[in-house]
């Protein structure tokens, strides 16, 4: 199929930021802290003080999501990453601080794509952190995921979806009920309630014609002139079918028929039959006159099934970019008539934003623009100490020395650079000992602190996990002794921290001992530290479920993509295992 690779850019670099200028500019209703790139609402110091606030964000590429849907009656602000890339914990972080409300709470709405669940939840669990070192109460802040898509097919997968059904355009539906159910000031468990209903409630499918062709990269592939792809994703994921293009009818009926046979709609409506919300997406470049036909084939199809439409939406929602293509979601509504009105009058409230599709744009008093308002960060007093120094030292030399083997394992099985990344963040945690920069006298602070050098060095889905365990493990630290649970923090009390921070972990991601991750090195550690106090069998445990993971199949990570792991073990735990030897052997000097 013929493709189009040209762009109307100036610099692919700052093509985002510069998106988001645009933006603020034709809404004088919204302000952009361009550094951390997220978008938030003029009138924050009234919306703080009334009503629960609300944050979501993700990639770039998919607008008017997140950016576009941020406004009075919808949402509180939204944090940009780069093009098909989550924002950073850091981003997120510096929104949660603008835009908390002590009174009422703040809720994260994301899509259920790995990099934004780790990355947003280690925002919330950093604030979570730092809110509790500054001696204040554990802020009132929840987080809800949504996954709609019913396009994910894995057949000869058991665990339904295995990472989760990812959030596609239903997504908006919920920004919208959430944001309503705020701004007539429910409460933030009202408001979770809403959503979590959106959420589980949701199904969408999408197709296109082609996939997207991304600024500064061009197209990844090409379908054919008469091909039509099911199931494609809104970064260019191979959807799970590719046939021969039919008419539109045929195709919309066949998409509606997926939806409605999928075993979460199912679930949802066990007799097949309800009242619905039917929102037909543009993903990004089908004309205006076929989206009317779409739209009116969707409706036909769905009342085929028993489904009636109490309301239609359709326009431009969540894009892949210039995607030509398109997405169907179905919200079934609530079989009680009255919690149905209500969850009605949600959507038809008026929502006054870019994105919202026929709704007032409201230009709202400017307040506060002051850019640098935000909440003090994080803050540590550096100070030496000989254990910590000690065991920062070996592990790095261990890590070093294993590192091509770790690269190997990663070459066969992976993407390659699990060796390379893991070599990264343990160069950057011993320069920054051997420079005398972290609070080595307070076991919760230096964690903390090692966290945030982590994540600046390392990157990618390894490094946010190692994140999100320092995180937890730091809050478990700091709760131990601040409660006076233990006098001092010996072996066992550290196991019993580290099970703590798995379990902060297990919170993000879906990954389970047995999934041949690292998982499988970190639990047996933890657990038997935890029972024994004895870090020798501790790092035995870890040797041992490193070694398992030869003979497990992948259910996580790029390496489900390649199948069979032949024998190898997983480059993941085998890092793992090198950091924990070189904690175990200092220890023991």
């Amino acid at each position: 199929m013929s493709t189009n690779n040209k762009h109307l850019i100036t610099d692919s670099t700052t093509l985002v930021r510069d998106s988001l200028q645009g933006l603020i500019h034709a809404n004088p209703h919204l302000a952009l802290d361009s550094q951390q790139k997220v978008v938030f609402i003029k009138d924050l110091a009234t919306r703080r003080t009334s009503h629960v606030t609300l944050l979501c964000g993700g990639g770039s590429g998919h607008e008017p999501s997140h950016a576009g849907f941020v406004g009075q009656g919808m949402l509180t602000a939204a944090v940009c990453g780069h093009v098909f890339a989550s924002p950073t914990s850091s981003q997120v972080l510096s929104c949660l601080r603008r835009i908390y409300s002590e009174d009422k709470g703040s809720l994260v709405v994301i899509k259920n794509y790995t990099g934004d669940v780790l990355n947003f939840g280690r925002a919330v669990e950093r604030f979570k952190s730092e809110r509790v070192h500054q001696g204040k109460p554990m802020p009132k802040v929840a987080m809800v995921v949504v996954g709609d898509d019913v396009g994910v097919v894995n057949p000869n997968d058991d665990e339904e979806g295995g990472v989760g059904r990812r959030g596609l355009a239903g997504t908006v539906l919920a920004y919208k009920l959430a944001g309503a159910a705020a701004a007539n000031g429910d409460s933030l468990e009202q408001v979770k309630k809403t959503i979590e209903y959106a959420a589980s409630h949701t199904f969408t499918i999408g197709c296109a014609l082609n996939a997207a062709s991304v600024p500064g990269q061009g197209m990844p592939r090409s379908l054919k002139e008469n091909e039509i792809e099911v199931g494609m994703g809104i970064h260019n994921e191979p959807g799970f079918e590719k046939k021969t293009l039919e008419s539109a009818d045929k195709v919309i009926d066949s998409l509606v028929d997926h939806i409605v046979q999928s075993h979460p709609f199912a679930k949802a409506s066990p007799s097949g039959k309800a009242n619905v919300v039917i929102l037909v997406n543009n993903l990004g470049a089908i004309s205006n006159l076929e989206m009317g036909l779409v739209t009116k084939l969707a409706v036909e199809a769905a009342a085929s099934h028993g489904l009636k439409a109490v309301r239609v939406l359709s326009g431009t929602y969540m894009t892949g970019l210039a995607m030509p293509g398109i997405s169907i979601s179905v919200l079934v509504l609530p079989d009680n008539q009255n919690e149905q009105q209500e969850l009605v009058a949600l959507l038809d409230q008026p929502a006054y934003c870019p994105g919202w599709i026929n709704q007032a744009h409201q230009v709202v008093d400017a307040g506060n623009t002051d850019e640098s308002a935000k909440g003090p960060a994080q803050s540590y007093t550096p100070a030496s100490d000989s254990t910590w120094e000690r065991v920062i030292e070996t592990a790095y030399n261990n890590v070093v020395e294993q590192e091509p083997e770790i690269t190997r394992l990663d070459q066969l099985m992976g993407d390659g650079d699990c060796g390379q990344v893991l070599l990264s963040g343990a160069t950057a945690i011993f320069e920054a000992s051997k420079d005398k920069t972290l609070p080595l006298n307070d076991p919760s602070a230096a964690l903390a602190r090692i966290s945030s050098i982590v994540e600046d060095a390392m990157g990618g889905t390894s490094g946010i996990i190692y994140c999100l365990f320092l995180d937890g493990l730091s809050q478990q630290l700091h709760q131990i002794l601040k409660d006076g649970q233990e006098k001092s923090l010996t072996a066992k009390v550290w196991g019993k921290a580290m099970l703590g921070a798995l379990d902060t972990l297990y919170h993000y991601t879906t990954a389970r001992p047995g999934h041949r991750t690292l998982i499988d090195a970190l639990q047996p550690f933890s657990k038997t530290l935890a029972e024994t106090g004895d870090v020798k069998a501790a790092l035995e445990a870890a040797e041992k479920g490193a070694k398992a993971t030869e003979t497990m199949k992948p259910k996580r990570g790029r390496a489900v993509y390649v199948g069979q792991n032949d024998g190898l073990a997983d480059a993941g735990a085998v890092g793992l295992v090198s950091v924990l030897t070189g904690i175990s052997e200092a220890l023991q000097k």
